[in-house]
């Protein structure tokens, strides 16, 4: 798949991007098995309660199905159409989220460095959880950012709540749908279930110079598994995600596996371990 000028342009302006059934039922079916998997042996779904958000850290990276979604055209020209087609993979959460989520961005780089790609497995509409969005608010000229306005206190400073403040855009979606979106957009969810499946991939732009590596280092700090204290047995991914990998995958980590494992020696897990995978691993 390749973004066309008008896609690609409509991202830069606005920040976010929905692309329609990107998989196929098959392939969401596929993809659901094996994150339910993934979260209840990982990621302590099986404890889920309702009651707080149940995080896990590399979703796609314990099952070999999962893991090729980052074989799949479509994602990669997703991703890549945005980021750039040489883009780091830089690990991502998996998640049963409950309830609302307040207006956040996932960074302030002040460019376009790293962007998000949600899978929702489960239809989201504008009240049961969607994510909404405040359309080029990834800007720091952006008025929000200007004047460094509060957006979840809307009720308090104008009298509207957070959840119908003025210009934002409610996607809805459905499983097999794919939202990107830049890392400095401003984004929520509200009236969402207690079990709220979704999961994320994030990537980078590849680090080209000096000033974009230690960028990539600062983002990686906060980004990854040595940032979260988290001995994956494999350094920047789980086994599976490096153990299943084709030279194509590996070009798309092996930027962000040098700088983690340059980072974090001591959870790195040496080059002469891994042993690539050579077919393919998820229906097209």
């Amino acid at each position: 798949m390749k973004l066309t000028e008008q896609q690609v342009a409509f991202f830069k302006t606005f920040g976010y991007l929905v692309v329609r059934e990107l998989l196929t039922p098959t392939e969401v079916e596929t993809v659901t098995q094996a994150f339910d998997w993934s979260i209840q042996n990982w990621g302590g779904g099986d404890k889920h309660n309702g009651s707080i958000r149940t995080m896990l850290g590399g979703p796609i990276e314990h099952t070999p199905e999962l893991c090729a979604l980052m074989d799949h055209p479509g994602v990669l020209g997703l991703i890549g159409g945005v980021t750039g087609e040489d883009f780091n993979y830089c690990s991502g959460d998996g998640n049963y989220y409950t309830g609302d989520t307040g207006w956040h961005p996932d960074g302030n780089w002040g460019q376009l460095w790293a962007t998000k790609a949600a899978f929702y497995l489960d239809e989201v509409k504008r009240d049961s959880g969607c994510l909404r969005v405040i359309p080029g608010s990834q800007h720091p000229n952006h008025f929000i950012r200007q004047q460094k306005i509060d957006i979840n206190a809307s009720a308090e400073l104008f009298g509207v709540p957070p959840s119908e403040f003025p210009g934002i855009i409610a996607l809805e979606s459905k499983p097999g749908d794919v939202v990107i979106f830049n890392h400095d957009l401003y984004h929520a969810s509200f009236g969402g279930s207690k079990r709220r499946r979704m999961f994320t991939m994030n990537c980078t732009r590849h680090a080209k110079n000096p000033a974009d590596m230690e960028t990539l280092r600062h983002y990686l700090s906060m980004h990854s598994p040595g940032g979260g204290k988290l001995d994956t047995g494999a350094g920047m991914y789980f086994p599976t995600m490096i153990d299943t990998a084709d030279e194509a995958r590996m070009a798309h980590m092996r930027q962000p596996i040098e700088v983690h494992d340059e980072m974090f020696p001591h959870l790195a897990r040496s080059v002469g371990e891994r042993e690539p995978f050579r077919g393919n691993l998820l229906s097209r």
